[in-house]
C-alpha cells in the first residue's frame, strides 16, 4: 500500500427539507386545517479516528464527500426523515485543517474520536407551523437550510513509542526489520526510504512498543534539501528517539550534529526528546576499531553510545532494553502529568465552592 499522509478534500454537509403546505380532508370529519409537516435536517459529515489505517491513500482517489439531504415533509403532520451522515475514516494522528494550512481545527488521537467536520442544515416548517387564530388556513411553508461545503486538509503524524533518526544509510531501516516483522526497503544508496514505515517490537508479554523509521536527513533539510523536511512532523508524535550513525563513515561526530541541527531547526520541541545514540555497523570493522571509533564519539558528545549492528544482530537486544525503559519512563511521565492535571482540576472546583443545595 502507497504511503501517503497529506491528502486535501471537500466536503459539504446536506440541506434541510423543505416544509410542506397541506391541508386536512377526509370524508366525514367536520374540521380540516393545515397539517403539513416540517423537513427533516440535512446529513452531517464526521471525521472518525478508527484502527487498522495508517495512512491516507483512500482520499488519493476520493476528494468529495457529501451527506444526504433531508427528506421533504409531508401531509398529516408527518416530519422528513433526517439526511443520512457522510463519515471520513483516518488513521489515529490526522490532524484536521482549514483550507489554507494556518489553522488546526482538530486533532484525532484516539480511537473512536470524533469531530463534525460540516454541519446539516435544519429542516424547513410546515404551514402547520403558521397556524394562528387569525390565520387559521396558512398557505406558507419554509425551505430548508442549506448545508456547510469546505475545502479541508488531512495531515497525518504517525504516532509511535520510538522513532528512527539518522543520516541516510545510517541503517535505520535494516534496524527495523531486525526488531520488528515490518519489511522497509533495503538497499546500499541514499534515500533508500522514502517514506515512513511503522514497526511492533515485542520483547514479551506486556512489553511492546511501535518504532517509527523515518526518511533520512541530509544538511539542509529544513530549506527542502534532500526529501526536505516534510516526514519530521511524523517525529512530533514520537515519544523518544533512536539516533543511529554509520560507523563506518569518516566523521560520526558531524553526522550526528547535522540530524541535531536540522531538529531544532524544524522545532516542534524534536531536540527536547529523550535520545538514545548508537554506533551502527560494527560488523564492517574489528572489534577493537568499533570501541575506539565509539569512544571518540563518546568524548566528543559527552553522551553513553550504544555498539550494535542490524546485519549480524549484535546489541539489538540490549538496546531494544533500553529503548523499552525509555518508554516506560516517558508513559510513566505522560501519566503523572495526567494525574497532576486532573488533581488540578478538583482543587479549582473545590476553591469555587460548586454547588449546595439553598
Amino acid at each position: 500500500m502507497k504511503f501517503l499522509d497529506q491528502a486535501k478534500v471537500f466536503v459539504k454537509s446536506g440541506n434541510g427539507g423543505a416544509g410542506c403546505v397541506s391541508f386536512r380532508r377526509e370524508a366525514y370529519v367536520e374540521f380540516g386545517g393545515p397539517d403539513g409537516g416540517d423537513g427533516g435536517k440535512g446529513g452531517d459529515v464526521w471525521a472518525e479516528a478508527v484502527e487498522g489505517l495508517n495512512t491516507l491513500i483512500d482520499y488519493r482517489y476520493k476528494q468529495h464527500f457529501k451527506a444526504s439531504t433531508g427528506t421533504h415533509g409531508m401531509g398529516k403532520d408527518r416530519t422528513g426523515a433526517g439526511g443520512d451522515d457522510s463519515v471520513l475514516h483516518v488513521p489515529i494522528g490526522t490532524q484536521i485543517l482549514d483550507e489554507e494550512r494556518d489553522e488546526v481545527l482538530a486533532d484525532l488521537t484516539e480511537v473512536g474520536q470524533r469531530v463534525l467536520l460540516a454541519r446539516g442544515g435544519d429542516g424547513g416548517k410546515g404551514n402547520a407551523r403558521f397556524k394562528s387564530s387569525t390565520n387559521r388556513a396558512p398557505r406558507k411553508s419554509t425551505p430548508g437550510w442549506p448545508g456547510e461545503e469546505r475545502w479541508l486538509w488531512l495531515r497525518l503524524k504517525l504516532i509511535a513509542d520510538v522513532g528512527l533518526v539518522g543520516l541516510p544509510n545510517a541503517g535505520k531501516s535494516t534496524f527495523l526489520s531486525a526488531v520488528s516483522r515490518a519489511n522497509p526497503k533495503i538497499a546500499a544508496y541514499p534515500f533508500t526510504t522514502l517514506y515512513p514505515n511503522l514497526g511492533v517490537v515485542d520483547l514479551g508479554p506486556g512489553s511492546r512498543f511501535i518504532v517509527a523509521d523515518i526518511p533520512g536527513l541530509i544538511e539542509g533539510a529544513h530549506e527542502g534539501a534532500g526529501i526536505g523536511d516534510r516526514f519530521l512532523g511524523h517525529i512530533e508524535r514520537c515519544a523518544s528517539l533512536i539516533h543511529l550513525i554509520d560507523g563506518t563513515q569518516e566523521d560520526p561526530v558531524a553526522a550526528y550534529r547535522t540530524v541535531r541541527t536540522e531538529l531544532d531547526a524544524y522545532g516542534g520541541g524534536l531536540i527536547d526528546k529523550r535520545e538514545i545514540i548508537a554506533f551502527n555497523k560494527t560488523d564492517a570493522m574489528t572489534n577493537e576499531e568499533a570501541r575506539d571509533r565509539a569512544k571518540s564519539l563518546e568524548d566528543a558528545l559527552g553522551q553513553p553510545i550504544r555498539l550494535m549492528s542490524g546485519v549480524s544482530g549484535d546489541g539489538i537486544k540490549r538496546l531494544c532494553s533500553e529503548a523499552w525503559d525509555m518508554v516506560q519512563a516517558q508513559r510513566g511521565d505522560e501519566r503523572q502529568a495526567e494525574a497532576q492535571a486532573a488533581s488540578d482540576d478538583m482543587d479549582e472546583d473545590e476553591a469555587g465552592g460548586g454547588w449546595t443545595p439553598s
